[in-house]
């Protein structure tokens, strides 16, 4: 097995091998991280063996296009021999740690790391606020590039959200900054990760598919914070005792925000009905367009994180600037994102709703009676913390897909005689969708909130959403 480094040796290794142009750079996993990938290790001069175990026709498609760019492809298959001979290994975030490929690189000393810490390293100018947690990030991440281009910057949201790094860095001109979105999974494999300002949302229990325990999941959570020095800024949560512990002895200036507390430097005035940011009244909150609590939170994590980032971003012209800018920020496609209100039924598509405390966050805002859609690919995590929330606003709960006869058995006790659990079958969402339009009446709300992965039925969450807009407009035309 090679030798365990340190995050900012491995970030100096591979920063030096980029330098150096020395021996094949091996990328594994052809999405659209992937790709990216390939495509700026080409633009650099650098030689290329890139594979992805799929033969689908995106991933064929892919392989051509790449291969007229000088890489050397394989489809259907990961070299194994070829792997652990490269210079360093570029892999796709959704390929586990104990692949084989991974397995054969860590073996043979070969560094491992994620798309971002490669285009990072080619982004030596870039300033960007990282922001990470169980939920929350992508909204988050969205605002804040959203309020630093309010203030007048060439800004991008990039990462997880959905465009890769190396996007920027093919770019003839990269912008100054970046709001960058990282997962777990990505900064399992990002050493070098050292933001102007980092910001942790949220913790809860998530990938429990992917991860042996909750604290392994944490752990990469933490990785964050690989590279935190006294002068570092951070912004955290002060409502979560996980957070708290995860960070408490991590060096930096701190920053804390609240929906509970005003003992910290971001906090809700629940009865005035202001947002409060470093000591001064920022926004009242009925100017943010976005329901909850959870996305007070997400407001108050991305002001000051953009506060912090640098002085001048506190002066009063500022402050002004980011209040007007909250007001006109919406809300994220598959973000309990309304999609359609017709004869008085609200559906809403939660669709990025993946775990159980992102959908028991949903459940929270409703204040109608509702129809909720769970289920998809089962993460690991029991249904039954989703029974309080239920119990309060649920009219009927549909379970379906590959967790539908797990949920429905979590469920059918704690609910009964208070909420209808029905189970809608493991392979065709038009039932699932037929039966919540049967279900609706005038006053109701449809909410897919699915507290799961969407890959049995689906490619992504994103498609899982527009589905569930396509049929409740189809569904709600034929109505009589």
């Amino acid at each position: 097995m090679g030798e365990a480094r340190l995050p900012q040796e491995l970030a100096s290794i591979v920063a030096r091998r980029l330098a150096e142009k020395r021996g094949e750079f091996a990328v594994i996993g052809l999405g659209r991280s992937g790709i990216a990938a390939v495509r700026l290790l080409r633009a650099a001069g650098l030689s290329v063996y890139a594979s992805d175990a799929s033969r689908s026709t995106a991933v064929r498609s892919a392989a051509a296009l790449l291969e007229r760019e000088g890489a050397s492809i394989d489809v259907g298959v990961h070299n194994a021999q070829r792997i652990a001979h490269c210079s360093v290994l570029i892999v796709s975030p959704g390929i586990p740690p104990t692949a084989a490929p991974i397995r054969a690189a860590l073996s043979a000393g070969v560094p491992v790391v994620s798309e971002v810490e490669v285009a990072l390293r080619m982004l030596p100018a870039l300033r960007y606020i990282a922001v990470t947690g169980t939920n929350g990030k992508s909204t988050t991440t969205a605002l804040i590039g959203h309020l630093l281009r309010a203030l007048g910057h060439d800004a991008a949201d990039v990462g997880n959200i959905g465009t890769p790094v190396s996007e920027l860095a093919l770019r003839k001109a990269p912008p100054v900054w970046a709001a960058l979105e990282l997962s777990s999974f990505q900064l399992h494999d990002t050493p070098g990760i050292m933001p102007d300002v980092g910001v942790l949302t949220t913790l809860s229990p998530d990938h429990l598919d992917r991860y042996a325990s909750v604290d392994e999941y944490y752990a990469d959570k933490k990785r964050l914070f690989s590279n935190a020095a006294l002068p570092s800024h951070w912004v955290t949560t002060a409502d979560s005792p996980d957070v708290e512990a995860l960070v408490a002895d991590v060096p930096g200036h701190w920053y804390r925000f609240s929906v509970h507390r005003t003992d910290v430097d971001g906090y809700y005035d629940r009865g005035a009905g202001m947002l409060h940011v470093f000591g001064d009244p920022l926004v009242a909150r009925d100017q943010l367009a976005l329901a909850g609590d959870h996305n007070v939170a997400n407001a108050l994590a991305a002001v000051l994180a953009v506060m912090a980032a640098d002085p001048l971003h506190r002066l009063p012209l500022a402050r002004t600037l980011l209040a007007k800018a909250i007001a006109t920020f919406g809300a994220l496609p598959h973000r309990l994102e309304p999609v359609l209100d017709r004869d008085g039924v609200l559906w809403l598509n939660d669709s990025k709703a993946t775990n159980i405390d992102s959908t028991n966050v949903a459940l929270a805002s409703m204040s109608r009676p509702t129809i909720v859609l769970l289920g998809g690919r089962h993460k690991g995590e029991s249904y039954t913390a989703l029974v309080p929330e239920l119990r309060r606003t649920a009219k009927a709960v549909l379970a379906y897909g590959e967790a539908g006869a797990l949920i429905t058995g979590d469920l059918e006790a704690p609910l009964h005689g208070r909420v209808t659990v029905e189970h809608c079958g493991a392979d065709r969402f038009e039932q699932v969708m037929r039966r919540a339009r049967a279900l609706a009446v005038a006053g109701d709300v449809v909410l897919l909130s699915p507290a799961c992965s969407s890959y049995d039925m689906f490619n992504n969450y994103e498609e899982r959403g527009v589905e569930f807009a396509r049929l409740a407009g189809v569904l709600m035309e034929a109505a009589p």
